[in-house]
């Protein structure tokens, strides 16, 4: 039994998606115990039988969620000639407007252009009728953001966070590397397979700095469809001047998400938009986990001195605005104790200055990412 599982069963009882018994080889093995090596989980093997464009060979199971602003309904479905599981986005053109047709057009060409085993896959598309089909490999875990509502509604461990972020950060590298910003780095395009494999999605977003055969600097337009991942953008995107934005932007995401899965809840969720561009724009002195930037609720606003993870060193306590600092541990917004490697991955990625943020390379080298994972235990 998996750690993951483990960490799921303490809340609830798992009835996995996948019928088949869940294999010894731990989730947690994989993410963990082997931080620097990405593997293809098994069934990617399959994508050289599973390329059928024919519909009939789709046998659909059961909806697993929606997505693209709820135009696209995701299913499980099973490969009838193989048996695989695989997961169907099936989507209507009719109901697309063209500046939607072209982002699912860029999503499914970069998913063909891209490889690298932390970038979702897509095996095969098709149309059927005014239906497109996307098949891809079944994620039995589903995104970090379902696991936090499902099972972490308080956050999620130093250890899993760990995990999961590390191989969205190197799926993310390898874009940045080949000069394409995500724009739309965050807990629900974060997948995991049954083994393990944490790869990233939401390629619709993505903006490339390559144009006519050079890299830019920077870029100026803004996402289209930007609404829902407006709290995790960074203060240069939103700000929209002459300066424009870069792979940088990317790094300010990662300090949000890392915040979400610290606390099951979104920084700036709640907020009208334009407290929020006023608050990101503002900066410091505003801590990353301070309970005034995520949403408010009477559980949360309980102050706490005890806490169940390993918290080694320092705290951050918020008073009447003030912060002091002691030995005992951090305070998150629901008292939960973390590290002080991971207070100070989340301060570089929400650098005010984009110039002092990390690269996606260099933050792989962060201690946070270097920790023993028995150290949480």
């Amino acid at each position: 039994m998996s750690l993951l599982d483990c960490f799921c069963i303490s809340r609830t009882q798992v009835e996995s998606l996948r019928p088949e018994k869940q294999s010894e080889t731990s989730i947690h093995q994989h993410l963990v115990d082997e931080p620097t090596l990405s593997r293809l989980p098994s069934s990617t093997r399959a994508s050289e039988v599973i390329c059928s464009t024919n519909v009939s060979h789709y046998e659909l199971q059961v909806e697993i969620g929606r997505g693209f602003d709820n135009l696209t309904s995701v299913h499980l479905a099973r490969h009838t000639p193989t048996g695989t599981l695989v997961t169907i986005k099936i989507t209507n053109l009719e109901n697309c407007t063209e500046e939607r047709l072209k982002a699912l057009q860029k999503a499914v060409i970069l998913s063909h252009f891209f490889r690298h085993p932390n970038i979702t896959t897509y095996w095969t598309c098709f149309t059927v009728g005014s239906w497109l089909w996307v098949i891809s490999p079944f994620m039995a875990y589903g995104s970090a953001s379902q696991l936090l509502r499902t099972y972490f509604p308080e956050g999620m461990s130093e250890t899993l966070i760990r995990s999961i972020l590390f191989g969205a950060v190197r799926g993310l590298n390898y874009l940045h590397q080949n000069g394409c910003i995500h724009r739309s780095f965050k807990a629900s395009h974060i997948l995991i397979s049954g083994d393990g494999l944490v790869t990233l999605s939401g390629l619709s977003h993505l903006r490339s700095l390559v144009k006519h055969g050079q890299r830019h600097r920077a870029v100026y337009d803004f996402p289209q469809f930007s609404t829902s991942v407006q709290p995790w953008l960074s203060p240069e995107l939103l700000r929209q001047d002459l300066h424009g934005y870069n792979v940088k932007s990317d790094i300010y995401s990662v300090g949000i998400t890392a915040c979400e899965l610290a606390s099951g809840q979104v920084p700036f969720q709640d907020m009208h938009r334009t407290q929020m561009l006023l608050q990101k724009l503002k900066g410091p002195p505003y801590s990353p986990l301070d309970i005034s930037i995520f949403p408010q609720s009477e559980s949360r606003m309980k102050t706490s001195r005890s806490g169940v993870d390993s918290g080694i060193g320092e705290s951050v306590l918020v008073s009447s605005g003030t912060r002091t600092v002691n030995s005992d541990r951090l305070q998150t917004p629901s008292s939960k104790p973390f590290s002080p490697a991971f207070l100070s991955l989340v301060q570089l990625c929400l650098q005010q200055d984009p110039e002092k943020r990390p690269s996606a390379s260099s933050l792989l080298s962060h201690v946070f990412f270097k920790q023993p994972y028995f150290e949480f235990l």
